[in-house]
Formats: C-alpha cells, structure tokens, sequence
C-alpha cells in the first residue's frame, strides 16, 4: 500500500497541482495587496471613505459598565466587494495562465488514419467474381 501511495503522490499532475496550489496561495497574497493598497483607496476616492471600511449599522449596541459599546451589528459590504473583486482578479490571471499554457504546450497530434480498405463496391465486386468461378 505504501508504494501505491508513493507512486500515486510522485505523478507528475500530482506535483504540479501542488506546484500550482501554493504558487496560487502565494499569488493571491499579492492580489490582496494590490486591491487593498491600490485598487480599494481608489475606489473609495469616489465614497469619499476608505472602502473597505464601507459598512451599513444594523443594529446599536449598549454601553457596558465600562462604557465600551457592545452589541453593535454592520453588514460590511465594502469587505466582500474587496473579496470578490481579489477573486474576480485571481480567477482572470489564472485563465490567462491556462491559456498561455495551454499556446504553449505541443498541440496534440491527431491520431494516424487507419488505412482505407477497398470500398464496399469492390467488395461486393470481389464477391460477385468469387461466386462466379464457381
């Protein structure tokens, strides 16, 4: 079972999933800052606020003996527009990755035609002549 295993993990498409699987996590770090330090500050030019921060109150909280507010509830929408458009950025470079590998790579070539046979005429002939000699 173990050499099954160690066959199994050393396939080739095995290890460049992996490859890809980490290059990815690593890719979508820098995404991230991309959208949070350039794209989101941008964006938020136009609400006059910072848009990640975007956010609608949907309930008050209380002060606590301490007089620290608690209980207070946001629907953060300008995190999960942050989020999808990070997604949206990851999934459109990862297709112009595939596609790009997809040029690159040898173009698959079409499997060799089988030899014609004669037609179905020239059987039928063939046929027609052998029952004739006899």
């Amino acid at each position: 079972m173990l050499k099954e295993f160690k066959e199994f993990a050393m396939k080739g498409n095995l290890v460049d999933i992996a490859v890809g699987f980490v290059m990815g996590a690593a890719f979508k770090d820098v995404v991230t800052s991309f959208t949070g330090g350039i794209v989101s500050p941008l964006i938020g030019l136009l609400f006059d606020t910072d848009f990640k921060d975007l956010r609608m109150k949907l309930r008050d909280g209380v002060a606590d003996e301490t007089g620290k507010i608690v209980g207070e509830v946001y629907l953060e929408h300008g995190q999960f527009i942050t989020n999808v458009l990070d997604f949206i950025i990851v999934a459109f470079v990862m297709f112009l990755v595939v596609k790009g590998v997809n040029k690159m790579k040898k173009p698959e070539e079409a499997p060799a035609e089988e030899p014609a046979g004669p037609s179905q005429e020239d059987l039928l002939a063939e046929i027609r002549d052998l029952l004739s000699k006899k």
